[in-house]
């Protein structure tokens, strides 16, 4: 019987060996996971939050990143999430955000409970992080982790085109209308009760 080991890599030569693979890997317990693609409505919904950032945050500190900018955790994992604000120093050549402040999470159905559970918890060990948004592509609605310097995390549900992730500190708000834009939702099934 063969005992094979996994090597393991450190975050450092995680970014590294990332440059010249072909795919988005995200490192987890050392091991490099490969990152599926999505389907067409998760893509729309991330590309209307990518230009309402730009469109909020042009000519501030705070700089938008999507997916190919990675997030390092503590624990040493590197998170690639869908969008975000890095408020750090911005560099050039860096392949992770400095000073992330905002993640961006559109859940689906592979990743909702890795999302909405372990990469949750892992975005809230980095000091710099202030919020974190999971958005729900088949609702409207997101669900708006937040903390202020030295408090507990809080969250709130954001639900309805008309209502809005709002963003403060950074002069920013993000409108699920906006967000949504260009889809349509699948009514919910009703239950009825009688008999």
């Amino acid at each position: 019987m063969s005992d094979t080991a996994i090597a393991r890599m450190t975050p450092d030569a995680f970014l590294e060996w990332g440059q010249r693979q072909a795919l988005h890997y995200e490192l987890v317990d050392g091991v490099p996971y490969a990152m599926a693609g999505a389907k067409r409505r998760h893509d729309r919904i991330v590309m209307n939050l990518h230009a309402a950032l730009v469109g909020h945050l042009r000519g501030h500190r705070c700089v938008p990143f999507s997916s190919d900018t990675a997030v390092r955790i503590p624990s040493g994992n590197i998170r690639r999430p869908d969008a975000g604000v890095d408020c750090g120093h911005f560099e050039d050549e860096a392949l992770a955000a400095d000073a992330p402040y905002l993640i961006v999470e559109v859940l689906s159905p592979t990743t909702r409970n890795l999302d909405m559970f372990q990469k949750l918890e892992e975005y809230k060990t980095v000091a710099s992080i202030a919020h974190i948004v999971l958005i729900d592509p088949d609702v409207a609605e997101a669900i708006h982790w937040f903390r202020a310097a030295g408090e507990e995390w809080r969250y709130i549900k954001v639900e309805g085109l008309d209502s809005t992730v709002r963003l403060p500190e950074i002069g920013c708000s993000l409108p699920l209308g906006t967000l949504y834009d260009g889809l349509t939702f699948q009514p919910r099934p009703r239950v009825i009760v009688g008999g």
